[in-house]
C-alpha cells in the first residue's frame, strides 16, 4: 500500500514561514501561460528500468504540467504509475487546462535512487511525445515530498516551482536518526528483545514490537515509556482525521494516540521495514553516538506530557533517562550514511519559488519536518523563494481537495507574478479561498464515506527538528 492519504514560520504569521508575508486577491482558477492547445489523450509505458509512467494532457493544455511523486510503497505491494494524489484534485486541474504526469519507481521501498531518475525520464517522454512545457510544477507527497525537494536540488534546470505536501523534508539521514532515538528508548525501556538496526528477521521483530507495546499500554508505568519515547521523536498526540484535538493538558488522550501512531502507522517502518532501508544502504545509516537524550527530551514538543506521566506512574524520570545514556551506543557505517544523504538530504539551495504544506498532526512525518527544511534554506540564503502553510488536522497526508488545490493556486500565482502574494497565505484568506471552491472539493474520507470538511489552514509554527542533518554542515564537519 502507498503509506500517503489516496484521496483526497519560522517567525510568526504575520512574518509568515519562511520571513516574510503581499494583498488579498481572489484566488486564481487557473493561470494560462500560454496557448499549448493539444488534443486530449493519456500516455503510459515502461522504461527500461521496469518503471512505468503516465500523462494526462487535456485538450485546452495551457502549457503549465504538474509532475507527482507518489508515496512510500511496501515491498511487495502494488506499485502503478500515478500522476496525481488524489481524483478531484486531478479532475480540477485537467479541467483548468494543466497537463499531469508521474511514474511508479523502478523499486518500492525507500526508492528515491529510482525515483529522481525515473521523475526525469518521464519528464523526457512528455517533451518528445506533447512537447516542451511553459512551466514545470514538481510536486507530491509524503516520500513523495522529499523525491518533489530531491528533484528540485538535483536537477533544477527542469523545474520552475515545488508543491512538497507532507514531506520528509528534514532528509534522509535526519529522519532515521530520529526514528532511531525513538527505537532505542523502547528497546531500553520496554522490550530488550527487539533489534533496532540490523534487523534479522522484520516480521517477527515487528510482531514483538507490537505485542510489547500492546502490554505497556496497560500500565501507567507503561503508558509513560511509551510517551517518553514518542517525545524523541516529537510524535503528537492527535491520530484521526477530523477527531477533535486532545487538550493541551489532557495528557491522557495523547499518550493514546502516540501509542495509535506506533502500533499503526510508525513501528512497521522502524522496526521492520528498516531492514529495507539497510539492504539499499549497504550498512546501517544511523547512529546515536553523541546524542544527550536528557538534552532531546528537553526540547520535544511533549516534554509536559512526559514529566506528568511519569510523575503520575511513580516513575524516576532521571533514572530512565540514564539508563538511554548508559546503553550501549550504535554507531554508523559510514558508506551507508553517504548513500542516504545522496538519496537524499539538503543542501538547502533552491533556485524556483516553492510552497510546502503539512498537517500540524502528523506522526509519520512529524511537522517539524519543515522547520529542518526552512533552516537550512534560510542558511544557504534563499529564504524569500519559500514559504510554509499548515492544516490544523489530525493524519499524514490528510489534507482535503480544496486545501490541495489552494495551495496551487498561491504557487500558480507567484509564478505568474513574479512574487508572492503573502496575504494570500494568511490562513483566514487561504480557508475563505479553500471554501470558495464549493462542496465538491471541500470534503475528507470517513470510512466508505465522503464527509463536509471545511479548510482548516491554521497559523503554526512548529518546534525546532530534534535530529537536524544537513548537507551544508554535513560537508563542513568533513
Amino acid at each position: 500500500m502507498r503509506l500517503i492519504r489516496r484521496y483526497p514560520a519560522i517567525v510568526a504569521c504575520a512574518a509568515l514561514l519562511v520571513l516574510g508575508l503581499g494583498s488579498a486577491t481572489p484566488a486564481l482558477a487557473g493561470n494560462h501561460p500560454g496557448s499549448c492547445a493539444t488534443t486530449a489523450r493519456t500516455l503510459t509505458g515502461k522504461f527500461a528500468d521496469g518503471a512505468t509512467y503516465e500523462i494526462q494532457v487535456p485538450a485546452n493544455w495551457n502549457c503549465t504540467l504538474f509532475l507527482y511523486s507518489h508515496g512510500y510503497v511496501v515491498p511487495g505491494s502494488s506499485n502503478p504509475a500515478e500522476d496525481v494524489g488524489d481524483p478531484v484534485t486531478g479532475a480540477w486541474l485537467l479541467g483548468h487546462g494543466y497537463a499531469l504526469a508521474g511514474s511508479s519507481y523502478a523499486t518500492t521501498g525507500w526508492a528515491i535512487q529510482q525515483a529522481l531518475p525515473d521523475q526525469i525520464h518521464t519528464l523526457n517522454v512528455f517533451d518528445q511525445q506533447v512537447g516542451r512545457p511553459t512551466r514545470t510544477i514538481a510536486w507530491g507527497h509524503s516520500l513523495g515530498g522529499i523525491i518533489t525537494a530531491g528533484l528540485i536540488q538535483d536537477y533544477p534546470s527542469r523545474f520552475s516551482a515545488a508543491l512538497p505536501m507532507c514531506g520528509v523534508l528534514s532528509g534522509g539521514v535526519a529522519t532515521w536518526n530520529t526514528a532511531l532515538d525513538a527505537e532505542v528508548a523502547f528497546q531500553q525501556l520496554i522490550d530488550p528483545s527487539v533489534q533496532v538496526v540490523n534487523i534479522t528477521n522484520p516480521v517477527a521483530n515487528l510482531i514483538a514490537a507490537n505485542n510489547a507495546a500492546t502490554a505497556a499500554q496497560k500500565t501507567a508505568q507503561g503508558r509513560a515509556r511509551l510517551a517518553l519515547g514518542a517525545a524523541l521523536g516529537d510524535t503528537p498526540g492527535w491520530f484521526t482525521p477530523l477527531s477533535k484535538e486532545p487538550a493541551a493538558n489532557d495528557y491522557a488522550a495523547q499518550e493514546a494516540n502516540q501509542y495509535l501512531w506506533d502500533t499503526e502507522v510508525d513501528f512497521p517502518f522502524v522496526f521492520a521495514l528498516r531492514a529495507e532501508l539497510q539492504g539499499r544502504a549497504g550498512g546501517n545509516p544511523s547512529w546515536t553516538t553523541g546524542v544527550n537524550f536528557y538534552m532531546q527530551l528537553a526540547r520535544s514538543a511533549d516534554l509536559r506530557e512526559v514529566i506528568a506521566l511519569y510523575r503520575a506512574a511513580g516513575l524516576n524520570l532521571g533514572s530512565d533517562l540514564a539508563r538511554l545514556s548508559r546503553a550501549t551506543r550504535i554507531s554508523a557505517d559510514p558508506a551507508a550514511v553517504r548513500y542516504l544523504a545522496k538519496y537524499i538530504s539538503f543542501n538547502g539551495r533552491i533556485s524556483v519559488p516553492v510552497l510546502t504544506m503539512h498537517t500540524t498532526g502528523d506522526g509519520l512525518v512529524v511537522p517539524e519536518n519543515e522547520q529542518a527544511y526552512a533552516s537550512v534554506v534560510q542558511r544557504a540564503g534563499d529564504a524569500g523563494l519559500l514559504r510554509q502553510i499548515f492544516v490544523s488536522r489530525a493524519g499524514h497526508c490528510a489534507f482535503t481537495p480544496a486545501e490541495t488545490i489552494t495551495a496551487a493556486q498561491v504557487l500558480l500565482k507567484r509564478l505568474a507574478t513574479g512574487h508572492w502574494d503573502d496575504q494570500a497565505l494568511q490562513p483566514s484568506v487561504l480557508n475563505a479561498n479553500a471554501a470558495a471552491l464549493g462542496p465538491a472539493y471541500n470534503i475528507y474520507p470517513s470510512g466508505t464515506k465522503e464527509v463536509a470538511t471545511a479548510p482548516e489552514f491554521v497559523c503554526y509554527r512548529p518546534d525546532p527538528y530534534l535530529r537536524p542533518f544537513d548537507l551544508a554542515s554535513w560537508d563542513g564537519a568533513r
